[in-house]
């Protein structure tokens, strides 16, 4: 019998090991704080679950792959009030499954494996980048971050733009949590438009910031927003991670292949999730209050660490502090010999090693207990 070889060059998600060790000690009855993987506790805003529920039908039957109406309005709303910039719901909106599984199989509607199509992205990165680009046939093109771990147009090379069908951006960062600034966001919008690459922006953490509002690709592509796409995400910003709901926006063009694409695999939302979404997407309030939980977090762990003389880089927005250690596997091996679950830096790719990535999920009482522990182990 035969596989693709492609999953067993990928292997498995490099946070799962240190997930299974965590597992085991809580099942020995050991005490953990896990900052592993970006999966918020606080509670759901009331109003979304609510809706939700007043949704689900009678009868169940199969949604549309473009979504209600209602949400793509939803959505389009809030990229008005939140870019200034106006979509068309109709043409420019495509409510998604979540942002993972959208940003994992839009390289299926671009890539052309005859033509030995490149997809970049920076590293560390989501590791979503590459397996999409890869199970898709894609050749992979990791830009190494380094220093401040921002990504600039520059960094990619004149042939790599000329060869490149798409290419990933995210800001705020996973995992370092660094902005790109007005400038750079725009740079990156007209370096694509001269390649004819498209521009796909990962912006599902772009309501978690410190002062600034991180900017859009949406904002610098004109109207119709022509070569880019704005993958967001209501996971974070709206605590509904297992709901799995997000959005694509963007170029007409792009969002019609998408749809293409989609109606041939059969993924779509349920209309009782999108219910839900819409409340999510319409109301600014409930992420406000989320960003300040999530502000608080940072405030206490990133000024613990640097108290301690410890080396925190970027960590500006985002749900993640990014630190840099000696060995960022030791270190997480001893973070959770002390019960604090932590993620290596290589687990996000090449550059990634000598840091570690906490994201900002325990409660603000275990971030205080948590950054002692750290402080003790690692100073």
């Amino acid at each position: 019998m035969k596989f693709n070889p492609v999953l067993d060059e990928l292997g498995s998600h490099g946070v799962a090991a240190v997930q299974q060790r965590a597992r085991d000690l809580r099942a020995a009855g050991e005490r953990i704080i896990d900052f592993s993987i970006g999966d918020p506790r606080e509670p759901t805003p009331e109003m979304i679950p609510k809706a939700l529920i007043a949704a689900v039908p009678e009868v169940s039957q199969y949604p549309t792959t473009k979504g209600l109406p209602e949400l793509r309005a939803a959505i389009a709303d809030y990229i008005g009030r939140r870019f200034g910039v106006d979509v068309d719901p109709e043409t420019q909106v495509m409510p998604t499954s979540g942002s993972k599984e959208a940003v994992f199989s839009t390289p299926l509607a671009f890539v052309d494996r005859d033509r030995n199509d490149l997809v970049t992205w920076a590293t560390p990165g989501y590791p979503i980048y590459e397996r999409g680009a890869r199970l898709a046939g894609a050749r992979g093109n990791p830009v190494r971050l380094t220093g401040d771990f921002d990504f600039r147009p520059e960094m990619v090379t004149e042939r790599e733009w000329d060869e490149s069908v798409m290419l990933w951006t995210c800001s705020p960062h996973n995992p370092a949590g660094t902005v790109m600034d007005r400038d750079t966001v725009a740079a990156f919008v007209e370096r694509a438009a001269a390649s004819e690459t498209w521009l796909c922006a990962d912006e599902c953490y772009v309501d978690l910031y410190e002062g600034s509002k991180p900017a859009s690709v949406l904002e610098f592509a004109g109207e119709g927003s022509r070569g880019v796409l704005s993958f967001l995400s209501l996971s974070k910003r709206s605590g509904m991670t297992g709901y799995r709901s997000g959005a694509v926006v963007g170029d007409p063009a792009a969002i019609a292949r998408l749809a293409a694409l989609r109606v041939a695999t059969g993924t779509a939302s349920a209309e009782f999730v999108q219910a839900a979404a819409i409340a999510a997407w319409s109301d600014d309030e409930h992420a406000a209050v989320r960003r300040a939980v999530f502000s608080d977090k940072r405030r206490v762990l990133k000024g613990a660490f640097e108290a301690a003389g410890l080396d925190v880089v970027g960590s500006e927005a985002g749900l993640y502090i990014w630190m840099r250690v000696d060995d960022d596997v030791a270190a997480t091996a001893t973070l959770l010999d002390h019960g604090v679950v932590v993620s290596p830096g290589r687990a996000f790719g090449a550059g990634g090693e000598g840091y570690i990535r906490l994201a900002l999920v325990p409660t603000l009482d275990e971030c205080a207990e948590a950054a002692e522990a750290v402080v003790r182990c690692l100073t």
